[in-house]
């Protein structure tokens, strides 16, 4: 990102990346997932692009459930052969980031205000977005002793993950289009802004502290299961009901040095969608087993099943609403306008698809060339 470019974007998720987390081995961004033995070498394979192994990160959350399932199922281990999966787990965005710059991990499953900020901070050089995972699985959920519409909303106390996160950004954007004024970065205006972590928003919701949040999956499902009521889904504000909240980037030397390794993880996504849309319930199993072994609880049915509902799972990056977060962001004060071109090359990706036989997706004019 240019010198000039937002400090209030930068503190913002440099604070959160403070966060304490568990430790990656080494590193101190991220944990290891746990070898529960799901994903197995088969017999006679051969390391791809030479590689002992690749390093993915993902959140414990549903919407990154691309991955959390692709682990699980062997998807990834499968399409490597013997380079070894050695997957690892998150709890922000910026730390993921680091991760990446730093090479503790190659390829990463990540939301779009990580990602543009990566990009910017980098001057285009750290990261490229080279598909799509998920779309959606973002609500406004509230306390219904509060608040019974949506003009309530006005002077109460909404919870968003982070300062300049991709739910704060699209939370302050919908609250400037009600005619409210909010101060980005101390969130105090006509609507007051709770910067929380999603791990305890629930028990700040419980506790009183909040009138509601907007949040992404299953934090909004948890917060149901207290008794909280959907107020809006993110979804019914955005074209065809479709924006992006997941994305796949990678570090860009590892792009360039190992392509046929990028390959193989990029096939193994759109496989794992593939299934996943053909299989929901088995999906939706697999993805709570996998955040058992990660996180050492999975989610009770009356969160896992509404949570799993909202989730759009594709290949598509969804691209122009990338750029259209992008320029909320930039309404809400919280960036200088980005030159995001490059931010994308789907060249791996549309080969994928079109030996799968289906069409290219498009970045928008966003794309590498």
């Amino acid at each position: 990102m240019p010198a000039n470019s937002s400090s209030l974007l930068r503190r913002g998720l440099a604070a959160f990346a403070a966060l304490p987390l568990l430790t990656l081995a080494a590193c101190g961004y991220g944990s290891e997932a746990k070898d529960d033995g799901t994903a197995k070498i088969a017999a006679g394979a051969e390391k791809t692009d030479g590689l002992d192994s690749v390093k993915i990160g993902y959140f414990g959350n549903l919407t990154h459930a691309t991955a959390l399932v692709g682990v699980q199922k062997g998807f990834f281990q499968k399409e490597l052969g013997a380079t070894t999966v050695k997957p690892a787990i998150f709890n922000a965005g910026p730390s993921e980031i680091e991760a990446l710059n730093s090479g503790s991990i190659d390829i990463g499953w990540i939301g779009p205000s990580p990602a543009i900020n990566g990009y910017t901070k980098s001057n285009g050089k750290s990261l490229k977005i080279i598909g799509g995972s998920a779309s959606g699985g973002v609500k406004l959920v509230v306390n219904p002793a509060r608040i019974k519409s949506l003009k309530d909303v006005e002077g109460k106390k909404i919870a968003t993950p982070q300062l300049g996160n991709t739910q704060d950004v699209a939370f302050l954007n919908w609250a400037a289009d009600q005619g409210w004024k909010v101060d980005a970065q101390s969130g105090r205006g006509d609507v007051t802004v709770v910067r929380t972590d999603n791990k305890i928003t629930p028990d700040a919701y419980k506790s009183g502290s909040v009138d509601g949040a907007w949040v992404p999956e299953p934090t909004a499902s948890k917060l149901v299961a207290e008794g909280a009521k959907v107020l809006l889904d993110e979804a019914t504000l955005w074209p065809e009901k479709k924006f992006v909240i997941t994305n796949i980037i990678v570090r860009q030397g590892f792009l360039k040095d190992h392509p046929k390794a990028v390959e193989a993880v990029l096939r193994a996504s759109v496989e794992t969608n593939k299934w996943i849309n053909a299989h929901p319930e088995e999906a939706k199993a697999a993805a709570n087993q996998r955040l058992e072994t990660d996180a050492g609880k999975a989610l009770p049915a009356k969160v896992l099943d509404p949570a799993w509902q909202s989730i759009q799972f594709t290949d598509d990056p969804l691209a122009a609403t990338l750029d259209t977060e992008a320029e909320h962001a930039v309404k809400a004060g919280l960036l200088k306008k980005p030159d995001l071109k490059g931010i994308y090359d789907l060249t791996i990706l549309n080969k994928v698809l079109k030996a799968e036989g289906r069409p290219a997706v498009d970045d928008a004019g966003l794309g590498t060339g």
